[in-house]
């Protein structure tokens, strides 16, 4: 009995641990997917109020909104590119490497034009520009140099890929091209076909008419003249016997995407 207590017990606080567990999981997912969207919100606010001071401010301020509109957008685009170019390729992970150190100096040039934007001392500010302005090209050449490199890659082994199936395709069709005649063809002249008829019929009548015989009656010579040879006067019956029992060719096979002929109706 003590036994049953103690398992049932264990059991108990087992899924007591299993549950919490869970739950503890499933805290922390819903609290990364809720700064996840927090972040995205708020990045997508800053992006869009840096696109409307650049358009919208001159001097200075609009200056400093457009390099950093420059360099967010220029980053991103390389990381979503890299990403995405990593899960299919894994030569990629070292470039993806080298654009996260990128990143880092990204981020600092980022915080400096983020302060300098709220710094009331224009004239300072204005002296800097130069100097932000090529931090910020140099970062952004970098930048769009490992996303288009990315892009040539993937376009390369596309282009390869693509190039080895056309090879295949024309291997195939030329296949599909190559017939010949098979051993078994009948040939035109040979055979049952009607020049052969014809050249037995003209041998027949080069061989002229047959010799009498001295010694027969001419009246049973008449009789044999009247009376039908064998295959002389059932020829047409035959033909016409031929001609009904001949097969169908609709019954004949076909290709397995002809439909079935209909069946004929009796009246």
């Amino acid at each position: 009995m003590a036994s049953v207590i103690l398992i049932l017990g264990l059991l108990f606080f087992a899924f007591v641990a299993l549950g919490v567990y869970a739950g503890v999981k499933a805290v922390g997912a819903a609290k990364r997917g809720v700064d996840r969207t927090i972040s995205q919100a708020r990045r997508t606010v800053e992006e869009t109020t840096l696109r409307a001071k650049s358009y919208g401010q001159t001097g200075v301020g609009g200056e400093l909104a457009q390099l950093r509109l420059a360099l967010r957008t220029s980053m991103r685009a390389t990381q979503e590119a890299l990403q995405a170019g990593a899960a299919e390729d894994a030569s990629l992970a070292e470039s993806l490497g080298l654009f996260q150190r990128l990143s880092v100096h990204g981020r600092e040039l980022d915080d400096e034009l983020k302060k300098l934007e709220r710094e009331p001392d224009r004239t300072t500010v204005a002296s800097l520009l130069p100097s932000l302005k090529q931090r910020t090209e140099r970062i952004t050449h970098s930048a769009d140099s490992l996303r288009w490199a990315a892009r040539d890659r993937a376009r390369q082994f596309s282009d390869d890929s693509l190039d080895a199936l056309n090879a295949q395709i024309d291997v195939e069709a030329g296949a599909l091209r190559h017939w010949t005649v098979g051993p078994d063809a009948p040939v035109q002249g040979q055979g049952g076909g009607p020049q052969s008829d014809t050249s037995g019929r003209s041998q027949s009548q080069s061989r002229g008419p047959r010799s009498q015989d001295p010694g027969q009656d001419p009246e049973q010579e008449q009789e044999q003249e009247q009376r039908p040879g064998p295959g002389q006067g059932s020829g047409s019956d035959e033909g016409a016997a031929r001609a009904i029992t001949a097969s169908d060719p609709r019954r004949q096979a076909g290709y397995p995407w002809q439909k079935a002929p209909r069946p004929e109706t009796t009246n």
